[in-house]
């Protein structure tokens, strides 16, 4: 019978930990990772998902509200466009 696999999981803490290692003690991926354990992978997994969490945090609300309001827009002028053109290749077809 097979065995199920388990995944350990990792407080949060310890996570930032381990990502701070690399950025603010100059230790390299590999280095930290053998250090504490883990795969190296994970680390660079981490480091990914607390760099782009930082990003978030770093817009403002009206940066936040002016992408929604884009977004929008955009998502507006491709449903026109589809619209657009299937009407050209409908009175394309009756000039022939």
């Amino acid at each position: 019978m097979k065995e199920k696999k388990v995944c350990k999981r990792y407080a949060q803490s310890f996570k930032e930990e381990a990502v701070a290692l690399i950025t603010e003690q100059s230790y390299s991926v590999q280095q930290a990772a053998d250090s504490l354990g883990i795969r190296s992978n994970m680390l660079y997994r981490w480091k990914q998902q607390q760099e782009q969490q930082s990003s978030k945090e770093r817009m403002s609300e009206d940066e936040r509200a002016e992408l929604s309001r884009l977004r929008k827009e955009v998502k507006h002028l491709r449903m026109e466009k589809a619209i657009l053109k299937k009407a050209s290749a409908f009175f394309a077809q009756e000039m022939k």
